[in-house]
C-alpha cells in the first residue's frame, strides 16, 4: 500500500541520518555548550534581580528554560542543510537520489531524524535545569506535549535548512546564513523576554516569528499549565512547518545541480 511504503521510507531514511549520531555522540555535548551558558550565565544573573515582565509566582530561570529549550533545538536543525551539503561532498546525496524513494519521503525522512535529535539535545537542556533547580511541570500530558513540539520545531528549522542549502549549496554559504538567521530569530521572539515590553517593530517581526508560538507553547507546558493559546502556537507550529517541508521537497533535488 502507498501509505505504508511512504512510512518504510521515511523511517528508513530517518534511520540511516540516527546512525550518523550513534558514531559521534561529541556533537551532542558540543551543542549543549551554549543553552548551558545561557542558563548558567545569563539565567543565574537575571534570576537575581527583580524582572517586572516575569509572571508573578515565578522566576526568571522558569522563563527562561522554555525559551533556552527552543534555542538549543532550532541550533540543531537549523545548520541540518550543512549536512547534506557534506552527504553531496561525500557522494552520500547522489546515490540516495538515485533511489526510487520520493524526494519528499527522503525530506520527511531527513526532517523527522533531526527532529529526534533535538529530542537528544533538549535532553541537555532538562538535566541542567534540574542541576539548578528550575521548578517544571512535568506531567505525562506535558512531557508528551513538549516531545511534539520538540520534534515538529526541529522538523520545521531543518527544513528550512535543507531549502537554503539547495540554493546556496556550499558548507561555508551554508554556515553563515544558518548564524545570521537563528541569532535573530532568537533574539525576535519571546525567548528571553515577552512581546509585550518590545517596541512596536519588534512585535511586528515577533508576531510573525514562528519561535514566538513554539516558546509559547513550550513555556504553557513547562511552566504556567496555560493552555488557552495552544492551539494557535501549535496551528502556527504545524503550518510553518508544512510549508518549509513543502518548500524544501520541491528543491531538493538542486543541491547536486
Amino acid at each position: 500500500m502507498p501509505v505504508i511504503r511512504l512510512i518504510t521510507d521515511i523511517f528508513t531514511i530517518t534511520d540511516f541520518e540516527l546512525r550518523k549520531v550513534w558514531h559521534d555522540v561529541s556533537q551532542v555535548f558540543i551543542r549543549a555548550v551554549q543553552p548551558i551558558l545561557w542558563l548558567l550565565v545569563f539565567g543565574e544573573v537575571f534570576a537575581q534581580r527583580s524582572l517586572g515582565f516575569v509572571p508573578a509566582g515565578y522566576n526568571y530561570l522558569q522563563f527562561l528554560t522554555p525559551g533556552v529549550l527552543a534555542q538549543s533545538v532550532i541550533f540543531v536543525a537549523i545548520f541540518y542543510g550543512f549536512n547534506l551539503v557534506m552527504d553531496r561532498d561525500m557522494g552520500l546525496l547522489h546515490k540516495l537520489l538515485s533511489t526510487p524513494i520520493p524526494r519528499y519521503s527522503i525530506v520527511l525522512g531527513k526532517t523527522l531524524s533531526a527532529g529526534v535529535r533535538a529530542v537528544i539535545q533538549a535532553l541537555v537542556v532538562f538535566i541542567l535545569a534540574m542541576v539548578l533547580r528550575v521548578h517544571l511541570v512535568l506531567t505525562p500530558v506535558s512531557v508528551i506535549g513538549v516531545l511534539v513540539v520538540i520534534i515538529m520545531t526541529g522538523m520545521c528549522f531543518s527544513s528550512l535548512s535543507i531549502f537554503l542549502a539547495s540554493f546556496f549549496k556550499t558548507r561555508e554559504r551554508v554556515m553563515g546564513i544558518g548564524q545570521a538567521i537563528i541569532m535573530p530569530l532568537f533574539f525576535a521572539s519571546s525567548a528571553i523576554y515577552p512581546i509585550d515590553i518590545m517596541p512596536a517593530w519588534l512585535k511586528v517581526v515577533a508576531h510573525i516569528n514562528p519561535l514566538s508560538y513554539i516558546v509559547d507553547s513550550l513555556r504553557a507546558f513547562l511552566v504556567t499549565a496555560d493552555y488557552s493559546h495552544l492551539a494557535i502556537d501549535f496551528g502556527v507550529t504545524v503550518l510553518a512547518a508544512a510549508v518549509f517541508i513543502t518548500l524544501a521537497s520541491t528543491s531538493f533535488s538542486r543541491i547536486i545541480r
